[in-house]
Formats: structure tokens, sequence, C-alpha cells
């Protein structure tokens, strides 16, 4: 069987039963949220907004399109057009690769939220994600990964990593007395 895209299995979903996810670090401005209004406002929806079904609760998660999805629930002038219907492109992948998508979809488009990023980070070491699954993933540089981390200021995102002494303590006794700094009759002398 060859792979076909989920863009091209678009379904229509009720709004109602499309829920955020809680890890998206993507913001979006006012005047480009005005702007993301005017365009489906003129234009209609043009892109899906892609989610995950979750089967035994009978929702779609929002792995991409979130900006696009409250358009919907914010202006009951798209809400009664549509019908309260939303285009939807469904992935089956499980939270970790979910994460990552959403990542790369947000990453391709614009900035994001350092903090709320900082927690995708740590919620993906959490669940077992090394860094440099993180860095093919993610399309993040590893001193990327490391400053996120350090945001969080979790001890146990660092557990794993191998520290070296950056000095080794000397006794009181081993150790030479410091030359005296040079007075300024000795400074003027090198001159």
């Amino acid at each position: 069987m060859t792979y076909q895209s989920p863009v091209y299995q678009v379904i229509s979903v009720p709004v109602e039963k499309i829920k955020p996810n809680t890890y998206n670090p993507n913001s979006v401005a006012p005047p480009e949220l005005k702007l993301l209004y005017d365009s489906i406002k003129e234009d209609g929806y043009t892109m899906p907004i892609v989610c995950y079904h979750d089967e035994p609760e009978d929702s779609y998660i929002i792995v991409d399109g979130f900006h696009r999805y409250r358009i919907m629930l914010d202006y009951p002038d798209i809400y009664e057009r549509e019908h309260g219907m939303l285009p939807v492109s469904v992935i089956n992948k499980p939270l970790d690769h979910r994460m990552a998508s959403t990542i790369r979809h947000n990453r391709a488009r614009g900035s994001h939220n350092v903090d709320l990023m900082s927690n995708i980070i740590r919620e993906l070491h959490e669940l077992g994600r090394s860094d440099a699954w993180i860095s093919k993933h993610l399309g993040m540089e590893r001193d990327e990964i490391l400053r996120l981390k350090q945001i969080t200021g979790l001890a146990a995102l660092f557990r794993d990593i191998p520290f070296g002494n950056a000095w080794t303590p000397v006794d009181d006794k081993e150790t030479t007395p410091a030359a005296p700094f040079p007075t300024d009759d000795e400074n003027n002398a090198i001159e």
C-alpha cells in the first residue's frame, strides 16, 4: 500500500468535538489574529486543522491549527457560516510524535513562547526522549535544548548528563602564596 498524506482525507468535524492540546507553545499577537479572522472571513478555511482522533472520547485533539479553531469559537459570523464545522486532517501518532509535529508546524511558520517551549522539552524528557531525539524531531540544536532545559530549572532534566569537575580543591598547605599585585612604581618601570 502506498502512503497517502492525511490532507487527502479531510473530514468535517463539529467544533464542539475539537479540543486544544496542552502543550502548544505558539502564540499569535492580536494584529495577526485579526488578520487571520479577516483571511478566514474573506477566503474561508483554506487549510484544515490537524488533529489526533481520541477514539474512546470521540474527540479530536489539535496538533496544528489552534488559532484557526479559536477564530470559529470567537467569531459567531464564522461559526454560523461554517455551520459549526471545521475541516480536519487526522494523524494517528503517539503523544511524543504529535508534540514533535506541533513544533515542526509552528517552527516552519513563526516564533514560540520560550516558557511553553521549555515545558515541552521537559515533558518530552519525562516521556523518555533523549536530546538527540528532540534535536532530530523538533529541528533544534543541542545548545537550544540545553538553554530551554535551564529555563525550567529542573535538575531531573540533567540527571543522566555526566558532569566533570571544573576544579579540584587543594589543601591550603599545598598552595603557594600568590604574587602581590605590582605597585604603581613597578607598573611605571615596565613602560
